[in-house]
C-alpha cells in the first residue's frame, strides 16, 4: 500500500505517447476552481469596464491563466497519480481559491492576500518540480531550470507582499517576466522530454470552454433580471451566436499540429507561439462575456457608452487576431495558401469589428451586438466554404 501510495513521478507522456490520453478526474476536478476565479475576474471587469479597469483585469488574469498553465504542463509530462501529487494538487487548489477572493481588490487592499497566493501557487509548483529531479533522471535538465526559474518566480511575488504600491507592482511585472521567459529560455530542453500531444491539446480547449461559458452565463443571468421581450430575446440570441461563432472557429480549425511541427522540426518558437497565444484568446473569450452581458443590462434605447461598445468590440477583436496567429502556425506548411487565406479573414474581422467601435457612436445596443455576430457568423461561413472548395 506504501509503494502505491508514495511513487515517485515518471514520464507519462513517452507512454503510449501516439494514443489519446485525456484529462484525469483530478484534472477536471481541479479545473472547478478556476471556473470560479474566472467568474471573478469576469465580475471585477464588469465593475471596472473602462480603459483602466481592462487593464486591471489584464493584470490580475495573467498570474491565473499562468498558474493553470504551470499545471498542466506538469501534469502532461509528470502526472502520476499517488497521494503526493493529490495533496499538492489540494494544496494549489486552495491556493487559487485564494486567489479568486482577492481578485475585485487585487488592485488595492487585497494586493497583499493576491501576491502571497500566488507566491503559494508557485512554490507548490516548485515542489512538484523538485519531486522529479531523481525519480526521471531524462528530464533532469529541464526540471532543475524550470524550478530555479518558478522558485525566483515565487521569491519576488513573495517580496512584492511587504513592500509598497507602486513597487510592488513593479515586482509582480518581473515576477511575471521570469515566470514566461523561465520555459523559453529551456530552449532545445523542451524537445528532449516531449509532450503528450493530443492530452495537451484537450487540456487547452477545455479551458477554452471555461472562458467561452463566461458569454453562457452572461446571456441567461441578464435575461433572469429582466422582463422578456423581443430586444432583449434577439439581443441574447446575438450574444450566444458570438459565442457559438468563435467555438466554431476553434474547435473546427486548431489542433496539436503545431506541437507536432515543434517536435519533428525542432523549432521550439513554433510550440511557444501556440502556448502563448492562447492568453490573449483566453482574455478576450472573458471579456467578450462581460461585454455581453453589459449590453444585455443597458437601455436597449439608449446608444451604448463609449466604454462598453470599445469592451465588446475590442474583446471580440482580440479573440478573432489570436485565432488568426493560432491557424497560421496550426494549418500544416503544404495548406500555406488555405492559411493565408485564414489569417486574412480574421484580420478583416477584426477590423470591421474595430471599425464598428469606432463610429458606432449612435448604434443601438441590438444593432451594434447584431453587427458584431453577423462578423463572426460569416467567419463560420467562409470558413464552410473554404473546406469544401478544398475537398472537391
Amino acid at each position: 500500500m506504501t509503494k502505491l501510495w508514495w511513487q515517485p513521478p515518471q514520464l507519462r507522456s513517452v507512454e503510449d505517447s501516439e494514443q489519446e490520453r485525456h484529462a484525469t478526474w483530478l484534472e477536471l476536478f481541479y479545473d472547478l476552481v478556476f471556473v470560479v476565479a474566472i467568474t471573478q475576474l469576469a465580475d471585477n471587469l464588469y465593475e471596472h469596464s473602462s480603459l483602466s479597469g481592462f487593464f486591471g483585469f489584464v493584470m490580475l488574469f495573467v498570474p491565473i491563466w499562468w498558474s493553470w498553465i504551470g499545471s498542466v504542463f506538469y501534469a502532461n509530462r509528470f502526472d502520476t497519480d499517488d497521494l503526493g501529487h493529490r495533496l499538492l494538487t489540494v494544496a494549489q487548489m486552495l491556493a487559487i481559491a485564494a486567489l479568486s477572493i482577492n481578485v475585485h481588490n487585487g488592485l488595492d487592499e487585497g494586493s497583499v492576500g493576491f501576491a502571497l497566493s500566488y507566491a503559494a501557487v508557485r512554490a507548490v509548483l516548485v515542489v512538484n518540480y523538485l519531486r522529479t529531479i531523481d525519480g526521471v533522471v531524462v528530464a533532469r535538465p529541464l526540471t532543475v531550470r524550470l524550478a530555479l526559474g518558478f522558485a525566483l518566480a515565487a521569491v519576488i511575488w513573495l517580496v512584492s507582499a511587504f513592500v509598497p504600491e507602486p513597487i510592488r507592482f513593479a515586482l509582480w511585472g518581473l515576477g511575471l517576466t521570469v515566470d514566461f521567459a523561465t520555459p523559453i529560455s529551456a530552449g532545445q530542453l523542451h524537445l528532449q522530454v516531449p509532450l503528450h500531444i493530443s492530452h495537451l491539446a484537450e487540456r487547452f480547449g477545455l479551458f477554452t470552454l471555461i472562458v467561452l461559458g463566461e458569454s453562457i452565463i452572461a446571456v441567461v443571468d441578464s435575461i433572469a433580471e429582466q422582463q422578456w421581450n423581443i430586444v432583449l430575446m434577439l439581443t441574447a440570441v446575438f450574444g450566444l451566436s458570438i459565442a457559438f461563432s468563435l467555438w466554431w472557429i476553434y474547435f473546427e480549425c486548431v489542433d496539436s499540429s503545431p506541437i507536432q511541427r515543434a517536435r519533428a522540426v525542432g523549432r521550439v518558437w513554433i510550440y511557444h507561439t501556440w502556448l502563448y497565444t492562447h492568453l490573449p484568446l483566453a482574455i478576450g473569450l472573458t471579456a467578450t462575456g462581460v461585454g455581453v452581458e453589459k449590453i444585455l443590462l443597458s437601455e436597449p434605447d439608449l446608444a451604448l457608452t463609449a466604454a462598453v461598445r470599445w469592451l465588446i468590440c475590442g474583446a471580440v477583436a482580440l479573440c478573432l487576431l489570436a485565432l488568426g496567429v493560432i491557424h497560421f502556425i496550426t494549418v500544416p506548411i503544404k495548406n500555406t495558401l488555405r492559411s493565408e487565406v485564414w489569417v486574412s479573414h480574421r484580420i478583416g474581422a477584426a477590423a470591421f469589428v474595430l471599425v464598428l467601435a469606432t463610429v458606432g457612436v449612435g448604434l443601438l445596443p441590438v444593432v451594434l451586438l447584431g453587427l458584431v455576430a453577423v462578423a463572426c457568423a460569416v467567419q463560420v461561413a467562409l470558413d464552410l466554404y473554404i473546406r469544401s472548395k478544398i475537398a472537391t
